[in-house]
């Protein structure tokens, strides 16, 4: 499966979670929205280091724009 969608797809799923436990009632509700949002973040983060470890595996470096290779 595509990686931007993947993050997509967990993103939306965040956003889902949060407006429903902003209507939960009970604290119990409360805490397993809470829970499913961490473990969603969790999982986000994930695919942000392998796009973060991918841009530096590719020699892309934001303070290095100018065009040249980096030497090493």
């Amino acid at each position: 499966m595509d990686p931007i969608k993947i993050v997509d797809e967990l993103s939306s799923q965040i956003l889902i979670t949060l407006k429903m436990m902003s209507k939960a009632k009970t604290a119990e509700e409360k805490l397993v929205y809470s829970k499913t949002v961490k473990n969603l973040s969790d999982s986000l983060s994930v695919f942000f280091e392998l796009i973060h470890e991918i841009t530096l595996f590719d020699g892309y470096d934001e303070d290095h724009e100018d065009g040249e290779d980096i030497p090493f």
